[in-house]
């Protein structure tokens, strides 16, 4: 990947469904160029797919959560995920570090709504115990990053002075 691949991915991540004919203007080179470029990120596992973003309060979906859960036991990671993964509700999911396994995000329609899924989780086999955090307002809400070399050189020059 050079510098061009990173301004496509740039532009892409701004409207995936952007022509072809008009990245080739911004990044100066022939539209079956960029469209050979494109392909091979795709091919190579860079680009993974492309998605529509929608505005979930629009959508019914009021109420946004991040969920905190921890395990019992790592026998029941395999089960989790597995149920994590068929909810519509559960947007995203994280393992990691700290005193929690896992970080559910959440989108529902209510309190009420939110109560019978927080109830469904907690169902879950080998849950210890879970803490709810309610997302009061959306400041940002991107779903990748590009390595900026100038965000980069910028951090350095701040911290020198």
């Amino acid at each position: 990947m050079d510098k061009i691949d990173y301004q496509i991915l740039e532009i892409l991540k701004k409207n995936g469904r952007e022509r072809a004919s008009e990245i080739s203007k911004e990044v100066h080179l022939t539209v079956s160029t960029v469209i050979e470029r494109i392909k091979k990120m795709e091919q190579s596992g860079v680009i993974k797919g492309y998605t529509v973003l929608i505005d979930e309060p629009c959508m019914g979906n009021d109420v946004t959560v991040i969920i905190e859960v921890s395990l019992e036991h790592p026998k029941y990671e395999d089960a989790f995920i597995e149920s994590i993964n068929e909810h519509p509700n559960i947007i995203a999911c994280y393992y990691q570090t700290g005193e929690f396994d896992y970080t559910l995000k959440i989108t529902c329609r209510s309190s009420q709504h939110l109560e019978e899924i927080h109830r469904w989780i907690k169902d879950q086999p080998g849950i210890r115990k879970t803490r709810t955090h309610y997302v009061l307002r959306t400041v940002k809400n991107i779903y990748t990053s590009l390595p900026k070399e100038d965000w980069d050189k910028k951090s350095a020059r701040k911290k020198k002075d």
